[in-house]
């Protein structure tokens, strides 16, 4: 039988090979990991050096949308035109009409949709320290992303200020508002245009109970966009599941009915806006005045 001389051969260029394949896979972990275990300066005096998982003070970290991807949602924003991206924003336009129909007309406004990392840099910092808030970025975190840590810079996020207020519940920035008409309305039909509650109570990840804060994954895998905004949102909704989230539905009968044709999508217009309506809510001492009760987290 003839003696194969050659496998030693074989065998060295294959480890070879294997070698270059791991330098090269090396080459990217290696810098990527020191890169994620180098401290963030977030604010002044408050650096903070992000977990192996790539998390900061438990939040994930997303990159800016490009403004050119943006579009306002109108009338819905509280003071500035609420921008979002393109399939959101028209969700959003189906959503409130069918809250309209629903009985809540007027009942939900955008509070805070997209925020650029610098904006969110100014709301994070600025209930940090002597006499503020939150003694430090850890304290500040528990109700705010910090910069570079927030769903909003997607986009594909929105924190919807919710209304009527009542002499029990005040401010939109409140979990009370969970248990208004329509707030529970919201919870329970937001899903069925894309948009899951990424914060909710006694979440694992930590964060206080937010039902106001919703992002937008489509309501069905094959919604357009949906791809995009669930490949962002993957480690999130891998290892920290929205309540509720989104189940595999379709639009019921009595919106599509009641809809009509489905909403255009905006176009991109940043200069534009304009909000109409105001609600009654509840002030202190007992008195009403007309607007909006909360502020940006």
């Amino acid at each position: 039988m003839p003696v194969d001389t050659g496998w030693q051969e074989r065998a060295m260029r294959q480890l070879a090979r294997m070698a270059m394949q791991l330098g090269a896979w090396l080459a990217v972990v290696l810098p990527a990991a020191a890169l994620a275990l180098a401290p963030v300066q977030l604010c002044s005096g408050q650096a903070v050096t992000p977990g192996a998982d790539g998390r900061l003070l438990g939040h994930i970290p997303y990159a800016e949308a490009p403004a050119g991807e943006l579009v306002p949602v109108i009338p819905f924003g509280i003071g500035k035109p609420c921008l979002m991206q393109r399939e959101p924003a028209a969700d959003i336009v189906r959503l409130v009409a069918a809250a309209r129909v629903a009985g809540f007309a007027g009942a939900f406004r955008g509070l805070s949709c997209f925020r650029s990392i610098s904006y969110q840099r100014t709301i994070f910092c600025s209930k940090i320290g002597p006499g503020r808030a939150c003694r430090d970025a850890a304290e500040r975190a528990r109700s705010s992303a910090p910069p570079g840590y927030s769903e909003h810079a997607t986009g594909f996020a929105l924190d919807i200020a919710v209304g009527p207020l009542t002499a029990a519940c005040r401010n939109v920035l409140n979990d009370c508002i969970a248990d208004l008409p329509a707030g529970r309305w919201l919870l329970a039909h937001a899903a069925e245009f894309g948009f899951e509650l990424s914060f909710p109570n006694g979440n694992v990840q930590g964060m206080m109970y937010e039902p106001w804060h919703w992002r937008w994954v489509g309501a069905t895998p094959d919604t357009p966009g949906a791809t995009r905004a669930r490949s962002l949102f993957a480690f999130a909704r891998a290892n920290f599941p929205a309540a509720p989230g989104i189940p595999e539905i379709h639009l019921p009968p009595i919106w599509l009915n009641a809809l009509g044709q489905p909403a255009p999508v905006p176009s991109p217009n940043p200069g534009g806006g304009g909000w109409v309506g105001r609600i009654e809510v509840y002030a202190g001492g007992g008195g009403r005045r007309s607007g909006w009760l909360g502020r940006e987290k």
